[in-house]
Order: structure tokens, then sequence, then C-alpha cells
């Protein structure tokens, strides 16, 4: 029902000048929102979400970067879902700093949590945290979002696995129920093994 990608191209030459995001969208029937975190490559790159739901209330936060640290800029996806019920959500997709270092992904995550801490809907957020559980990146992430899987299995390399970077979450305080988390044995696509998190909203 709803997709969060991330390293995500837009009419760039490596990727054939296409716009991959709208491209799965249409081939899926899905609405999708795309956000640049830069540009490459004569096109952009970022992330993007997809949404079997009707979207609306589209947005692009830009995740912070300490000035030196040459990290790339990382940015959040976000936008209003609307269920067959009525009822809203907000979904999200991010990916954050890659470096070996921790401190843009300490900063990334706590902007994270202030936005976390401004949402008055229930908020999915999913995406590669490049952190893995234990590290002071997630210890800050689980004070304001609960994860779908708290022994997780690994996600990256796809063939032998032996880390687990990839998470889907809800904010604390939402009102869901997770029914079930799995990483899928799905190795073509990409270079990390995909998340399915099935939650329901009470």
């Amino acid at each position: 029902d709803l997709v969060a990608l991330q390293e995500v191209d837009v009419n760039t030459a490596r990727s054939g000048k296409i716009n991959e995001a709208s491209m799965l969208a249409l081939k899926l029937g899905m609405g999708f929102y795309f956000a640049k975190a830069i540009d490459h490559d004569g096109g952009e790159y970022g992330v993007a979400l997809l949404s079997r739901y009707p979207i609306s209330g589209m947005g692009t936060y830009r995740l912070p970067t300490q000035e030196g640290t040459k990290g790339e800029a990382r940015v959040l996806a976000t936008a209003i879902v609307t269920l067959p019920n009525g009822k809203k959500l907000r979904f999200g997709s991010t990916h954050l700093d890659a470096q070996k270092d921790d401190t843009n992904r300490l900063l990334q995550v706590a902007e994270l949590n202030a936005i976390s801490k401004q949402e008055t809907m229930p908020f999915i957020i999913a995406g590669d945290l490049n952190a893995t559980p234990g590290s002071a990146p997630i210890a800050l992430f689980d004070a304001y979002y609960s994860r779908t899987c708290s022994s997780c299995a690994f996600t990256i390399p796809v063939i032998e696995p032996k880390r687990t970077i990839d998470f889907v979450a809800f904010s604390k305080g939402s009102a869901f129920e997770i029914i079930s988390h799995e990483v899928i044995d799905e190795r073509f696509a990409s270079d990390h093994l995909p998340i399915v998190s099935v939650l329901k909203l009470k």
C-alpha cells in the first residue's frame, strides 16, 4: 500500500534519462512523490514514496549536515495519505548520511525527532538510516519512534547480509499495531534487501 524508496534517479544519464519515481508509480498504478536531495549526472537524485491511496500535502524536509564533514545532502519526503475509511496518516521516506562517523546521522535523527514531535497525525517513516541497532543514532531514533522490529533481520548486503540499517517505524503515540515485519530475500532490484511491514491503525 505504501512504499519508501531511496537512491532514486530522475532524468540522470546513468539511468537512461528516465524518471524512475514516475515510471514505478505508473507501472504499479500508485501515486508518488519524489524529493530531490542533490543534482546528479544531468538530473536529480533523492528519495521517493509511492501510495496506493490518495496523497496530498507533499513536502521535503532538508536534513542537516555539519559543515566540513563532506556529507552528502539528505532529505525526508512526506505526504498525507487518506485511507479508504477516511482516516489520514503521514508517510515519510528518508536516507541518512553514509559516512563512517555518526556526526551527521545524529544531527539528522535529531531533526527527524523534531518533526515527529510536531506531527499531530499518525506518522510512519521508512528508509535507510545507515546505522545499526545499538548505535547512537538508532538509540536517539528510538526515543521518538517505534521500529517494526526489535530483533531485526539483516538487510545488507544482499549476498550474505551482515548488517541491519533499513527500518520501518512510526512515531511514538501513533495508534498502530505491528502485525508483522519481514525482510524479503529479493536480490535483483537493490543492494539492500527490502522490508515488508504490516501495520494496523487502531
